[in-house]
């Protein structure tokens, strides 16, 4: 099987490493690929939000499968036009994504097929804005209706902050706002692979959002994810799929916008029982680098069968009984203004702790040819072990062996829920 994987991040490095592991792969492009995808498979240089470019690709190589990484192809409608050409495709087409292209469509879809989730208000305007902050009373979950590379929620005790995030949502152009009621309790997330009809759930994992210790200051695009979740209730994964995924896929077959790819479910275990936080359309990062190591069966077969609609008819996924946690290596000033191009160094090192490989997600070469950073989450580090602790111990020592002046990373991954 010739496979084509659209994406440069850790979470398509990932996907690399799982897709050129399986007995059905033949051959793997990745456009546009980073240092690290070049090491195991072929990189091509396009524009991944293209869908001209991807379908050229595609047909070039003669692919048998595309697999769409990151939302912002799937939403510029590379997923439709890839499948217009007669190639199967693992991912949803643009009226399907809207699922995670906006959080007031979710919210539509979710009310419609009888989904729990938080009780939200769309705001248009600063003066809904600032009546649905009184409403809910702090503390504050206020979020940008569009796409936002995960840093469009902001939960905060301070009405002002909350204000200042809804305004800058708004400001931009048909800029929305929803404004939730804030869900206690710890979060999980599940990954679903989708025909279109059936659902197969993969393992649950947890991130970690916040870029500091204790989950403090803002929100990022994840720095850190262990899987599995031992202090989980055993039928989890069933009662998503039962309560959450399955009704959401039925509603949007209903609706004619047939879901074919990955559904992540962002859940929160309340003392009110389970609620989903946000959909996205697609592998999440970094939770795919955790569930992706624990994989044992072929992803390349399962891929395929979403694709073309035959999901029901291949195994269940199975999953190695060792942890894995990443732990992700970040540039300086990340979230915030990030300082790029510092020299990246002891990548072989860590590489030699047992059980550890290295993911690339923000990097590149220098004009000497030098490995650097090139953007704000720069590798995954990611151990598997005995257990959870066993695997953060060989992770945390991997890092620790990796070198990006004035880099930073979370020293509490998998240190409690």
């Amino acid at each position: 099987m010739k496979i084509l994987l659209l994406g440069s991040g850790a979470r398509e490095h990932a996907l690399a490493r799982a897709l050129v592991n399986a007995p059905e792969t033949t051959e793997l492009v990745v456009a546009p690929g980073n240092p690290g995808t070049a090491m195991i498979a072929t990189n091509f240089a396009i524009d991944p939000t293209s869908p001209v470019e991807a379908v050229e690709l595609a047909t070039q190589m003669g692919a048998d499968l595309v697999v769409v990484g990151p939302e912002a192809p799937l939403v510029a409608g590379v997923a439709d036009a890839v499948r217009q050409a007669g190639v199967p495709v693992f991912g949803p087409g643009a009226a399907a994504a809207r699922l995670e292209g906006s959080k007031a469509f979710a919210k539509e879809v979710m009310a419609a097929a009888g989904v729990p989730t938080a009780t939200a208000v769309v705001c248009a305007t600063p003066e809904e804005l600032s009546a649905a902050l009184d409403r809910f009373g702090a503390p504050y979950v206020v979020k940008d209706d569009g796409l936002a590379a995960g840093k469009g929620v902001v939960v905060t005790s301070e009405r002002d902050a909350a204000l200042a995030h809804g305004r800058s949502c708004l400001a931009r152009q048909d800029g929305r706002v929803l404004v939730e009621e804030y869900l206690d309790g710890p979060e999980v997330s599940l990954f679903c692979v989708c025909d279109g009809a059936t659902v197969r759930p993969l393992a649950p994992a947890q991130d970690y959002k916040r870029v500091g210790d204790g989950d403090v200051g803002p929100n990022t695009g994840g720095m850190g994810s262990y899987s599995p979740l031992t202090w989980a209730p055993a039928d989890l994964t069933e009662q998503v799929v039962r309560e959450v995924a399955q009704p959401v896929v039925d509603e949007m077959a209903r609706r004619g916008t047939s879901f074919t790819g990955l559904l992540y479910c962002g859940l929160a275990l309340t003392g009110k029982g389970l609620r989903v936080v946000e959909f996205n359309v697609r592998f999440g990062d970094p939770e795919t680098q955790v569930v992706l190591a624990r994989l044992t069966s072929s992803l390349a077969q399962l891929l395929h069968a979403a694709a073309t609609g035959r999901l029901a008819e291949v195994p269940a996924p199975t999953w190695r009984p060792e942890a894995a946690v990443d732990v992700v290596l970040a540039a300086p000033g990340y979230p915030g203004a990030v300082t790029t191009g510092g020299l990246l160094t002891g990548l072989d090192a860590a590489e030699e702790v047992e059980g550890v490989h290295v993911l690339h997600a923000g990097t590149g070469f220098s004009d000497d040819g030098e490995l650097v950073a090139t953007g704000g989450r720069v590798l995954s580090v990611v151990a598997l072990g005995d257990d959870v602790q066993a695997a953060r111990e060989r992770a945390y020592q991997a890092v620790g062996r990796l070198g990006l002046p004035g880099s930073h990373y979370r020293t509490d991954i998998a240190a409690g829920r």
